[in-house]
C-alpha cells in the first residue's frame, strides 16, 4: 500500500473540511452532550475498526472524542485512513 500523495492529501482535506492534516496523522474531534452519547459513538467506531482491521487512536475526554488516524504499519497516511474517516463521518 502506498502513501498518499501531496495532492491526495489536499483532495481529502478539502472533501473532509472537519478533519484536519498534522503531518502523517489526520484528526476529528466530535462533541456530544454528555460521557454516554460520547461512548456510544466510540462504540460505533469500534465495530468499524474491527470489521475493517483499521484501528484509529482514540481519545475520550467525558463528552469529547478526538480521533487519529494514519496507517503505522506504512509509517504515514493511506487510503485505509480516508476510507476509515469517511466511514466515521457517517456515523456520527
Amino acid at each position: 500500500m502506498s502513501l498518499l500523495s501531496e495532492m491526495q492529501r489536499q483532495e481529502f482535506v478539502a472533501s473532509y473540511p472537519s478533519w484536519t492534516l498534522d503531518g502523517e496523522t489526520i484528526t476529528r474531534t466530535v462533541r456530544y452532550p454528555d460521557f454516554v452519547e460520547a461512548m456510544g459513538f466510540v462504540t460505533r467506531v469500534a465495530l468499524i475498526a474491527e470489521k475493517t482491521n483499521h484501528h484509529p487512536d482514540i481519545d475520550i475526554r467525558w463528552n469529547k472524542v478526538t480521533l487519529n488516524l494514519t496507517t503505522h504499519s506504512e509509517g504515514g497516511l493511506t487510503f485505509r485512513d480516508v476510507d476509515m474517516a469517511a466511514a466515521i463521518d457517517r456515523v456520527i
